[in-house]
């Protein structure tokens, strides 16, 4: 069946749906829009058949919820989809969100628009309403669709005498972008006689959402442990806020949240979200800058209280179309020094992924950890581990899969460059209490590795030191190796 792809039998939605629901994060991107996607198309064509393929699935939880916030979203749909059609109810659009419009939460945003999309779908299955297809749907890993995709499923929505869901659309607008689209495409999109084509057109030719400005911001007060009292550390973390972004006025409410500034230092009555998964970042493509600002708490609280992992999510946001910025900088940074090693592997992943695509600013990141080491947040002994992960093991021939480590040294080389100033600073100042030989002897690895050149003061400085402490005898090896001796 056309756009079902490999679900092309009952048989095979029922066993995909099934994994799905039993992932811990629910499956890949593609995985999961090509799930919703083949629910539409198999309630269209034969709803009792998909009810009876899905029952056995939906049974096992009739007791207990998937583990994921996607899994939840996904098994509500699939009820719909498997249940009877009843009556269509009056009153707000289905699934516009206006029902239970009320923001409390400024780290919501993300979830809310995921929500409503499969929220609208549920209620339109559920009513009998079967669109021909999703306009959302991404083919790809990252959530972005291509503009002329997008033209194409209006078009077929526009001979079918269909409406677009409007949460659909907003999810279908917000995975266009990248620039202006072919003038081709806006021509095609404004000769659609459907009332969206109009706006379709403008946001096309405007070339989807802008990125908005940021701003760094430090938790105040001065840096304190976690206190057992509190349940929760002061002045320890680093988080990015956003400004306001012009033309929310078209999408469904429960999108406006997107468009508001972001200020991360006003509190919330969760203290963890566990919004952290592939789908966030799938759901802004083009803007993992706004996504990582809105769930930076969530990685933060993986490095300073031991909160949920979500390995997913660094390297999501790693994939995404659009360019990393501060924000994602940061949430690499805090993703590397966490408490759970799936993180750590998840945040060099990252790192390493960010860098083969020459999206990788590694003084940036090194910048972000000396940051967080220095206010206690980050152990250096952990960060240190994180980053020799990502260089691979010291000493490897050039070659397969020479050529593997010499690229992750390549990578990690500015990162330790740019935290080693600071760090050592720190070091001289008295404000960090010990140097930590392994980071030196890390730095001299990947420098002879990647033939760095150029003193660093810091390193110079301490290599000059009297006697033979390992950490001074590690830099005067780096030391050397910079100076190409």
């Amino acid at each position: 069946m056309d756009g079902v792809g490999a679900l092309d039998s009952l048989g095979a939605v029922a066993e995909e749906a099934a994994e799905l629901l039993g992932s811990t994060g629910s499956g890949s991107v593609v995985a999961y829009e090509g799930m919703l996607e083949a629910l539409v198309r198999w309630c269209g064509r034969d709803r009792a058949g998909l009810g009876a393929a899905l029952q056995p699935v939906l049974e096992r939880y009739d007791h207990f919820r998937p583990r994921s916030n996607a899994g939840r979203r996904l098994l509500d749909v699939m009820r719909s989809a498997a249940g009877p059609v009843g009556p269509v109810l009056p009153g707000p659009a289905a699934g516009d969100g206006r029902g239970r419009w009320l923001e409390t939460c400024q780290h919501e945003a993300v979830e809310l628009v995921l929500g409503t999309r499969t929220g609208e779908l549920a209620v339109r299955l559920r009513h009998g309403d079967v669109p021909p297809m999703l306009l959302a749907t991404a083919g790809r890993e990252s959530g972005a669709l291509d503009a002329y995709e997008l033209v194409m499923r209006l078009t077929e929505y526009e001979q079918a005498g269909a409406r677009p869901g409007p949460a659909d659309l907003g999810q279908a607008l917000l995975r266009c972008g990248g620039g202006p689209a072919d003038p081709e495409v806006v021509r095609a999109a404004e000769e659609l006689t459907l009332p969206e084509g109009p706006r379709v057109a403008a946001w096309l030719r405007a070339g989807g959402l802008p990125q908005p400005g940021w701003s760094r911001e430090q938790e105040p007060g001065a840096p304190e442990p976690p206190s057992r009292r509190r349940g929760a550390r002061v002045g320890r973390r680093v988080l990015v806020g956003t400004g306001a972004l012009d033309g929310r006025g078209e999408f469904p409410r429960t999108f406006w949240p997107l468009f508001r500034p972001f200020e991360p230092l006003i509190g919330c009555n969760h203290l963890l979200l566990d919004h952290r998964e592939r789908h966030a970042a799938a759901a802004l493509p083009w803007h993992p800058e706004i996504v990582a600002a809105r769930l930076l708490t969530e990685v933060a609280a993986g490095t300073d209280q031991g909160g949920a992992d979500g390995p997913e999510f660094l390297p999501a946001l790693a994939g995404a179309a659009g360019p990393p910025g501060p924000a994602v900088h940061l949430a690499l940074a805090y993703g590397l020094a966490s408490a759970h090693a799936a993180d750590r592997e998840a945040a060099v992943r990252a790192l390493l992924d960010l860098a083969a695509g020459g999206r990788l600013d590694g003084e940036l990141l090194g910048r972000e950890i000396a940051a967080l080491v220095l206010l206690g947040t980050a152990g250096l002994p952990v960060v240190t581990a994180s980053l020799a992960a990502a260089a691979g093991p010291p000493g490897a021939p050039p070659g397969t899969p020479g050529g593997v480590v010499a690229a992750g040294a390549v990578a990690v080389w500015p990162v330790l460059a740019a935290a080693l100033e600071p760090l050592l600073a720190a070091l001289r100042t008295g404000t960090l209490r010990r140097a930590h030989p392994a980071l030196l002897e890390l730095a001299a690895d990947c420098a002879q590795r990647c033939a760095a050149r150029g003193p660093i003061a810091e390193v110079t400085a301490l290599a000059q030191r009297p006697g033979s402490a390992q950490s001074v005898r590690a830099a005067r090896r780096l030391r050397d190796l910079l100076a190409g001796a």
